[in-house]
């Protein structure tokens, strides 16, 4: 039988997670240890219920995955390889919960979640314009016209041709 460790969010609410899958989280990890063998509750103070519901749902899923490497072998392979579809249908939320969820993989140092909450994000604005950009995220062009054109002059060099 696994030991389990409750996780209480910001707004009080409580999970109960087998250890192993706390540990996916370093931060949490770490608290732990310092804690010592007895530990079973462990507060998760910037994370609200909502979000870390999801965060343990993408830990459980993952809880058996090897252990994340860190060295510039294993950034190269994570940035060349694709999303798994199981990851692919977690992120399809809203995107205030996506930010929310790679906002709290980066708290909770997460990083095969960060990474794959990244490459969710880039991959919206892959071959998008920044108009196209501006849209997807709602985000206001505070640039006037001739500020613009001064600015597409100045890098024309990285447009796509």
């Amino acid at each position: 039988m696994s030991r389990k460790v409750r996780l209480t969010s910001a707004d009080n609410v409580t999970y109960e997670v087998d250890i192993e899958v706390a540990e996916k989280s370093m931060l949490l990890k770490n608290m732990m240890e310092d804690i010592g063998d007895d530990v079973t509750d462990v507060p998760v103070p910037n994370v609200q219920a909502n979000v870390l519901k999801k965060v343990i749902e993408y830990c459980e899923h993952h809880k058996n995955d090897p252990a994340y490497v860190s060295s510039d072998e294993g950034i190269a392979r994570a940035k060349a390889t694709e999303i798994s579809q199981w990851d692919q249908k977690f992120l399809q939320v809203d995107q205030e919960m996506l930010f929310e969820i790679i906002l709290t993989a980066n708290y909770l140092d997460i990083r095969p979640l960060l990474e794959v909450g990244c490459r969710t994000v880039a991959n919206m604005i892959k071959n998008k314009s920044p108009e196209e950009i501006r849209k997807t995220f709602n985000i206001e062009n505070d640039f006037t016209p001739e500020e613009e054109a001064q600015i597409r002059r100045e890098h024309e060099w990285a447009q796509d041709r």
